[in-house]
């Protein structure tokens, strides 16, 4: 992750070249300026609702009729067997590390507004850890300690699918299964399996670093998304995903899927990136030209938000700034100015103009402290709320199991689908 937030992930397609950044984008968030604004354009594409009909069970999947409602919701009286379905988004963060303020600010924030519009599976990508070496004591609790903030930032069980990625099996069998349709030649051209593999050595690097943009698409066509939360850097995970999910859809669907006794037409759902606004890349606190990163050597880049109040001021106090008077967004020659400036935005709920006229007469004696105050008031409620659920396991394994519960009737009836699709013999 940059695949750190699920908010890694892909999807692919026919064996046409890989989908330009610019191609796979979306207009209506091309101009999105404030959350507000993003908010705004959310609640046009959820007044959308697709009519479908449930067979006997659940798990035999849907059968969608292509009709396209703008009505909120279906009236009981007129179609009887027909029900409003909400435009779907998944998204996940990894059990590696402690959860940043890059992290909730770029993605677990948003996810807050989108469980309220959206129907939303979030979860723990524990298969993605083991790419690397890492330590099996600290795997599970890790785990634990991830979804326990996902929680305390604000998801809503209520409203939204947490579990973790291991404890739905089709995850893993649809990577082998995609893995079968995809062109080796297209893993190679990863800049983050070539910049990994590099550092690490070819004798170091194990075929789930390669293989692993496969499960990112598993993870994200086995729920049929609409639209998947990425950042800057995951755009070409999200670009291999749509050109495989099409190249399935080529090979397997359509008129050959009903021959095999399906319904035809698209296997799976191609989903359209969802960029947030201001946010996706919070910089590094000792380099601004740098991503804010779990994997970064020293932990006084980044804010933790599980850093107690000291912590946190010092290292507001000893973070990079530069020599220029007073403070400014977008300057390019200033990076770690536009991004403290922009974190100081974000957790305080002011709006950006209202920023620039508050910090333009300051200088970094006077701002550090405002910003210091800021993030303290604002990661406290965070801090509270996480030992009240970590402290209550009982709550937050049944929580893990009924988001996993929902999330495996979803993915089962789309891995059903693959196998008929793919020929195999029926269970």
């Amino acid at each position: 992750m940059g695949r750190a937030i699920l908010s890694h992930f892909l999807i692919l397609s026919n064996p046409a070249p890989l989908l330009s950044s610019s191609s796979i984008m979306s207009p209506l968030y091309s101009h999105i300026h404030s959350l507000s604004d993003f908010s705004s354009k959310l609640n046009g594409f959820a007044s959308k609702s697709v009519r479908i009909r449930q067979n006997s069970k659940y798990s035999n999947g849907f059968r969608c009729y292509c009709d396209v409602s703008h009505s909120q919701q279906t009236s009981p009286e007129n179609s009887p067997t027909s029900v409003t379905v909400k435009k779907r988004i998944v998204s996940g963060v990894q059990p590696t590390g402690s959860v940043h303020l890059g992290n909730y600010l770029g993605a677990i924030k948003n996810w807050i507004a989108l469980q309220n519009t959206y129907e939303t599976l979030f979860f723990i990508v524990d298969l993605h850890a083991i790419t690397l070496p890492y330590d099996t004591k600290e795997l599970s609790k890790a785990t634990r300690d991830t979804a326990a903030i996902y929680l305390a930032c604000g998801i809503d069980a209520s409203k939204a699918s947490v579990f973790v990625q291991s404890h739905v099996h089709a995850h893993v069998e649809l990577m082998w299964l995609l893995s079968s349709a995809t062109p080796i030649g297209w893993l190679n051209r990863m800049i983050q399996f070539k910049e990994k593999s590099r550092k690490a050595g070819d004798e170091n690097v194990g075929v789930a670093l390669l293989t692993y943009p496969v499960l990112m698409a598993s993870d994200i066509l086995l729920y049929q998304s609409d639209f998947v939360p990425v950042g800057e850097d995951q755009k070409q995970h999200l670009e291999l995903t749509r050109e495989l999910a099409e190249r399935v859809n080529y090979l397997y669907g359509g008129r050959k899927w009903k021959k095999l006794g399906g319904r035809g037409g698209a296997i799976f759902k191609v989903p359209e990136p969802l960029i947030p606004p201001a946010g996706a890349r919070v910089m590094s606190l000792t380099d601004g030209l740098s991503k804010m990163s779990k994997s970064a050597p020293s932990d006084q880049s980044r804010i933790n938000l599980l850093d107690p109040k000291d912590v946190i001021a010092n290292k507001i106090k000893r973070c990079k700034t530069d020599s220029f008077p007073a403070l400014e967004f977008d300057n390019p020659e200033r990076p770690e100015c536009n991004n403290l400036l922009s974190v100081y935005q974000l957790v305080s709920g002011k709006t950006k103009e209202d920023v620039a006229k508050e910090c333009q007469g300051l200088n970094w004696g006077s701002f550090k402290p405002l910003l210091t105050d800021a993030l303290i008031e604002h990661l406290h409620p965070i801090q509270v709320r996480y030992e009240e659920i970590h402290s209550d396991s009982a709550y937050l394994d049944s929580v893990l199991e009924e988001g996993a519960r929902k999330a495996s009737e979803i993915a089962d009836a789309t891995l059903k689908n693959v196998y008929q699709a793919m020929g195999f013999l029926r269970r």
